[in-house]
């Protein structure tokens, strides 16, 4: 069995992998735990203030104690990126932890999500309206949302339109840590996986770590 840390920015992301993802990475011979970003070195809570830096430190120190590192931090809020994509903060990512560790290959995979974790949540806006106090019009509205983007994770025209902005706008009392992972887990893994190509190509290396590692 494989042992994989997740390192986490909060209690969302922590609780999604917990309900979402263990299970079906278990099948798979990997044995996932997330950790809170924070918690892994100092004990106790952790998560947020998600820096290269910072990330890098973290999945550095978990690498001793586990087979493999990934990560699952929102790209949106990511301090210190400037002008750079997701894919080459990955790749900075990777390097430093490399450097850090003094190894590579595939033991080192970091992960950021394309924009935010909330726009996952878009694969199939009509578990929205199992929620209490929805009110009418607002599934619609969500729908509205995600037809004018070629998939879930492109939601986010600028800081005011990120995913959870969005939510919030349509359900004021929608809370993250709360309603994020109850969606998720009625949404499934396998819907998130087929509206979202970047969040799935990730769950599939983790998938074939046993072949790999």
């Amino acid at each position: 069995m494989i042992r994989l840390s997740i390192s986490v920015e909060g209690p969302t992301e922590e609780e999604f992998i917990k309900e979402v993802l263990t299970a079906h990475l278990r099948s798979c011979g990997v044995e996932a735990q997330p950790i809170l970003i924070g918690r892994g070195r100092h004990g106790g809570q952790g998560g947020g203030n998600v820096s290269a830096g910072r990330l890098a430190s973290e999945m550095a120190h978990l690498h001793r104690s586990f087979d493999v590192v990934t990560s699952l931090v929102d790209f949106y809020g990511f301090k210190d990126k400037g002008g750079t994509t997701v894919d080459d903060l990955e790749v900075l990512l990777r390097r430093e932890i490399e450097r850090k560790v003094g190894r590579s290959g595939e033991r080192v995979l970091p992960y950021v999500q394309m924009h935010e974790f909330e726009g996952l949540l878009f694969s199939d806006v009509t578990v929205f309206s199992e929620l209490s106090e929805v009110q009418p019009g607002t599934v619609e509205r969500l729908r509205g949302i995600r037809e004018r983007f070629a998939t879930p994770e492109d939601i986010n025209d600028n800081v005011a339109t990120a995913p959870g902005k969005r939510i919030v706008g349509l359900i004021p009392h929608y809370r993250k840590a709360l309603h994020g992972p109850l969606i998720a887990m009625k949404l499934g893994l396998e819907a998130i996986r087929s509206e979202c190509p970047r969040f799935d190509s990730w769950v599939t290396r983790l998938e074939s770590l046993p072949e790999r590692v």
